[in-house]
Order: structure tokens, then sequence, then C-alpha cells
């Protein structure tokens, strides 16, 4: 029997096993959106980068009716607005920064300082880690089967989460995402752009050239690795 850790549980409206971003139509404040989305998905959702956002935008796929909360809150102790489970803020469109609304609401054609007080629907960040130890090509095709593909991480933010989510023991210690060297480049399986990179600095650099380690895993300190794509490990679908 297939040892497979779900670390979301689906209650909201999405369709498939594993949506890489949730709308969740419940109205809900911003700090009880966030605690919803860390229960029962991966985190809030994070819009780092120009990049990350066009993506996203795929999603909503000019859908007026997805709108709401994402990720950005002032955190006092660091004096500073973050995201939520990662980086500090240093993407907000042309939007100004607020010394009034604390959070953001996310509409396609722009976004808004609201107060968190307010309950509006919200969008979650969603990555699923499976235990069951596969190779590159056998994990991708277990993705698929479901709907989903191997993650691609856009940002150091989104790598951030997806590490958090690797750290129980039961993972290897190297987890399978969908990075594969072809060509003469390395992409994401999905198709999706590569405005972040998270290679070592120094030491083992196979990644520049790889001959043999042409699939890319995420490993419990945030590093990307280039590994052999018939090692077995475990991997995340989004």
């Amino acid at each position: 029997m297939e040892r497979i850790i779900f670390n979301v549980v689906i209650v909201t409206s999405a369709c498939c096993w594993c949506e890489k971003y949730v709308f969740v139509q419940n109205q809900l404040n911003w700090p009880q959106a966030r605690n919803y989305c860390k229960t029962h998905h991966t985190d809030f959702l994070a819009l780092t980068n120009k990049k990350e956002e066009e993506v996203f935008k795929k999603y909503v796929n000019d859908d007026e009716s997805k709108q709401g909360w994402i990720g950005i809150y002032w955190d006092g102790p660091s004096n500073e607005w973050k995201w939520s489970g990662g980086k500090s803020v240093t993407y907000l469109t042309t939007l100004s920064f607020s010394d009034k609304a604390k959070n953001i609401y996310w509409k396609k054609d722009n976004w808004e300082w609201r107060s968190g007080d307010n309950h509006y629907s919200f969008f979650c960040l969603n990555m699923l880690v499976v235990q069951e130890e596969k190779t590159w090509e056998d994990a991708l095709e277990f993705c698929s089967k479901k709907g989903t593909k191997l993650t691609s991480l856009l940002s150091a933010t989104e790598s951030l989460q997806a590490q958090n989510e690797i750290q129980p023991s039961v993972f290897t210690k190297q987890v399978w995402i969908g990075l594969r060297y072809l060509g003469d480049r390395w992409l994401w399986v999905n198709g999706d752009p590569m405005p972040y990179e998270a290679w070592p600095m120094g030491g083992d650099q196979d990644h520049q050239c790889p001959m043999l380690r042409r699939c890319g895993a995420l490993t419990k300190q945030g590093v990307w690795e280039s590994r052999d794509c018939q090692e077995k490990l475990s991997f995340i679908c989004a």
C-alpha cells in the first residue's frame, strides 16, 4: 500500500487533488484567513515578484469573482512588512505602503490596503508532500495522474514555505521538485518561469553543467541540489 502523507484537508470548492493556488470563498478576517491557510493548506498566498503574480493570474483566469486577502502583514517585532511564512515585502506593484491598513486585498487589476478586521474571501498556497520514495520520473507520473505536477518554487518565500513542509523525519533529506536539466539549462517541468534560484554558494557546483545529476531536489536546509534522476526520494506535488 502506498504510504502518502497529505498535509492538506480540502474543504473548499477546489475540485482537483492538489491545486497550487486555492481560492477560499469563506468570508474571514485576515488573521482568521491566515490560520485557515496554515491549518488546511500550506500557507497564505505570497506574490513576491512580477513573474510570480503573472503565474498566479493564469489560475484566476479573468474570473472577477476570485479576489480577496493575500498574505501581507505588519510584523511589529521586526518593524517591517512581511509575507506570511516568508520574507520581507519588497514587491507591491505600484501600491504605496500604508500606515493605517495592515493587510492587502488582491484584485486582478490592482491591490488595495484594507483593514484586517474586515471579512473577505482569500487565497492559500497549497503543496502536498508525498512520503513515498520514487524516482524523479515516477514522482512526476504520480503527480500527473492526480492532475497536477511536481511543484515549482518561484520565490524565496515560496521556497521557505515548502522547506517548512518537508521538515518531518518521515520525508527524505532531499525531496523532488519540478526542476529538470534539459538542453543546456534548468527548467520547471510545468513551464513556469524561473525568477528565483536557490543553488548552493560555493562547494558542489555540479548543477552548472550536470552530466548525470539532471533532476532537481529541495533540501531541508532550503537549498536546491542536482541529483541522479534514478534516486528514490519523497516529493512535492502542486
